[in-house]
């Protein structure tokens, strides 16, 4: 009997503390904040449903509602899927008024990521980058990546990404996944990572090999730049930031600010930039041609039209002129260029059916090129080249939550077009006084149709990743040149462009995983490999004569992948091999007479049988105590031509890089080494007129503070030693004097960043 009064008692006591538990969690107005499971970082803009009620988290990560017993959670978020989480569990994460969130994503792909810059409102005293903010190009920025260098043919603009010795067209450059803009530019002054205004832009996402084909024709990587989200707020709220610096060497002036306002209902904000700079010395105290004139204006407009839809406009200006390519045989005289993006997204909780984002996006460069201040000895012409370009498209996906997998299935458009005309003005020789045009671009177009999916399934210690795309390419000479055509018998063609990727990761032990990844991708030639007509854009200053009977190209590779992470410590391991069928290249035309007699002659785009890339990419990150870390990188590529023997153009060399950070004062201090080594770049390809490239080391110091959590202050020394050196991927002066592109030699950069 004793026995039954204790259960009686027992049940009755649960049941009273369940009683008393309910009726505290409805009498306050409770609130939980979701947090990233392994960053503790909070999640802002994620939907939740709680009974009748229906939210979007806050910037701080907060969601509320009023507790109910027997009433489920469901979470979603672009990143972390849709979950759902049970009465018992609300409870429980009520009491510590935190909710942690596990992602679920395609990052065990080999890719690497890089904040750019805070958005207005949080604390910057996070990042620290201040000067990525205020770069006006994005190709530089990105070299902080150890498996990203540039072809530089100016001193301070224009930088052209080179990705494991992948470039150009071989490279997918979106904004938000879709927008790309084409260089007017035939020598890509103006390349696709110019065009990207780093105002809006809180993320570079780097994607490496053909593993992620949802945003395209990823054939050696995918580099996404990623905007800043829109933030609605319960009150009107304005804010935003000033920030200017200035580089001593070279007289670099840089000035940039954003505004934004927003309610429960729109998001605006409005942001400008403006960078100037002139001649640097380099190491040897000589003068460097690097004058250029560069803004960007625009603003993101984002409007939530329900609880579950949202509104999305980015309308950018970038305006160059004035800018100096002494590798080149013209300079940049002016590049005008608009991009306008509108998207929608809609997310649901009921179904299968998680999300559902559309994007339409345009793109219009307005280019112009002259020699007129060129110093040339003699002069025999006047050139100049307007060039425009166009890009239009539009992409629509959707994600699908099962129990323990997702998936993505979508299809997407793009549409490039390219014109332009090239006067040369004769000066000398019997045609002295006349005026000649060269048909450039010949109209030319691509237009690109695309099928993509990518599946993810998660299991008990391991996530495996499937992603194919099927891509319709089309491409056509509007305005075929005679002397052009006559080298073909179809300047039209349709290709069609499988590509695939499965791959995953492991877990082996508590800190120790590993990960595979298999890809095949094919892509087909881009407008210069195929319609350039007649122009110097290579490595050396033979005129291209594209081909418009290119076969695809195709990228076979493999990642393997090891990560081992600590508390303390975080190590990763990249190893990669590449093998390219009907690689495009070029070959010398002897038959064929160049347009200008400063010219050695005509190369042919051609596809190559094969060519094999190799190489790794290693990182060792360690948190030495509570104020310091360091950070250790090492990246190598290896390219060579197996049908010739010889090695690829235009690959990096090893390079080292070292770290040393130091954090005091509640982190508002932050102090910086940085250590740089350039292995000797032995492995030439000699038939391009490349040379060797001497090794060298960089010392930065940089220090930043943070005063009174709304004022940054940073200082900095660049090339602290004074060395001299230039890069391998540095295209040469070729005057009297053939000379490679040196870097700037020492120099004291300063900077202030306001906050509101």
């Amino acid at each position: 009997m004793n026995q039954l009064f204790d259960r009686f008692y027992r049940r009755i006591g649960v049941a009273l503390g369940l009683l008393i538990l309910s009726f505290t969690l409805q009498a306050q107005t409770p609130y939980l904040k979701l947090v990233a499971e392994d960053t503790r970082q909070p999640i802002e803009n994620a939907n939740y449903a709680y009974g009748s009620k229906q939210g979007i988290s806050s910037i701080d990560g907060e969601i509320s509602f009023v507790y109910q017993e027997d009433v489920p959670l469901i979470i979603s978020h672009i990143q972390y899927g849709k979950l759902s989480f049970t009465p018992e569990e609300v409870a429980e994460a009520m009491k510590k008024q935190v909710l942690e969130l596990s992602p679920k994503s395609h990052n065990l792909q080999p890719v690497t990521f890089l904040s750019i810059h805070p958005e207005a409102g949080e604390q910057e005293k996070m990042t620290f980058r201040i000067q990525d903010k205020l770069a006006h190009d994005a190709g530089q920025v990105l070299e902080q990546f150890s498996a990203i260098s540039s072809i530089r043919k100016s001193g301070a603009y224009g930088f052209d990404p080179v990705l494991r010795g992948f470039k150009y067209d071989q490279l997918n450059l979106v904004i938000d996944g879709t927008q790309s803009a084409t260089a007017g530019c035939p020598n890509r002054m103006d390349p696709a990572s110019s065009q990207i205004p780093l105002n809006m832009i809180v993320q570079a996402e780097v994607l490496k090999g053909p593993h992620s084909l949802r945003y395209g024709s990823a054939f050696g990587g995918t580099i996404n730049f990623k905007s800043a989200p829109s933030h609605f707020s319960e009150q009107a709220k304005l804010g935003g930031r000033l920030g200017s610096s200035f580089e001593t060497n070279g007289s670099i002036s840089r000035s940039e600010a954003l505004v934004g306002l927003s309610n429960k209902a729109v998001d605006l904000r409005l942001f400008g930039a403006l960078s100037t700079g002139d001649d640097y010395t380099d190491g040897d105290g000589l003068s460097v041609p690097a004058r250029f004139y560069r803004t960007n204006f625009g603003g993101k407009f984002g409007f939530k039209l329900s609880q579950t839809q949202q509104l999305h406009l980015l309308v950018s200006n970038n305006y160059a002129k004035d800018v100096d390519f002494p590798a080149l045989p013209m300079d940049l005289r002016k590049d005008d260029t608009w991009l306008l993006n509108l998207g929608h997204e809609a997310l649901f909780y009921k179904g299968k059916l998680s999300s559902w984002n559309t994007t339409l996006y345009a793109t219009w460069v307005d280019h112009l090129m002259d020699n007129f201040d060129k110093e040339i000895t003699p002069r025999m012409v006047d050139a100049s080249t307007a060039a425009k370009t166009n890009n239009a498209g539009g992409r629509t996906e959707l994600r699908f939550d099962l129990n323990n997998d997702w998936f993505f299935v979508g299809t997407d458009m793009r549409y490039e077009k390219a014109e332009g005309t090239r006067e040369r003005n004769l000066l000398m020789g019997p045609m002295k006084g006349q005026a000649m045009l060269d048909n450039v671009w010949q109209d030319a177009s691509i237009r690109k149709n695309g099928l993509f999916a990518e599946y993810h399934h998660q299991g008990q210690g391991y996530h495996l990743v499937f992603s194919g795309r099927l891509e319709l390419n089309h491409a056509e000479a509007g305005n075929p040149d005679e002397k052009f055509a006559k080298n073909y018998s179809d300047m039209s063609s349709d290709l069609l462009n499988p590509s695939f990727s499965l791959g995953g990761t492991k877990t082996i032990s508590e800190h120790f995983s590993m990960g595979l990844w298999l890809g095949s991708a094919q892509r087909s030639g881009g407008l210069a490999e195929r319609y350039i007509n007649f122009l110097p854009i290579g490595v050396d200053p033979y005129e291209m004569l594209g081909n418009p009977e290119l076969k695809a190209e195709t990228n076979n590779q493999a990642d393997l992948v090891f990560n081992y992470k600590t508390d303390q410590t975080a190590i990763d391991l990249n190893l990669f091999a590449s093998f390219v069928n009907n690689y495009i290249s070029s070959e010398i035309r002897e038959d064929l007479q160049p347009r200008m007699s400063s010219s050695p002659g005509v190369r042919q785009f051609v596809n190559r049988d094969k060519a094999r890339l190799t190489g790794f990419e290693f990182s060792w990150r360690q948190l030495l105590t509570r104020h310091w870390q360091q950070v250790a990188t090492l990246a190598y590529t290896h390219g060579e031509n197996t049908t010739t023997d010889e090695a690829l153009p235009e690959i990096p060399p090893m390079e080292f890089r070292y770290r040393l950070v130091g954090k005091f004062a509640d982190e508002k201090l932050r102090t910086e080494l940085s250590y740089r080594h350039s292995f000797e770049q032995n492995r030439i390809a000699t038939t391009y007129g490349e040379t060797k490239t001497p090794a060298f080391d960089l010392v930065d110091l940089k220090v930043s503070y943070l005063l009174f959590n709304r004022l940054q202050a940073t200082a900095a020394v660049q090339n602290l030693f004074d060395k001299a050196y230039y890069e391998h991927l540095a295209r040469s002066v070729r005057n009297a004097e053939i000379r490679p592109i040196y870097s700037p030699g020492r120099s004291f950069n300063f900077s202030l960043s306001y906050q509101f």
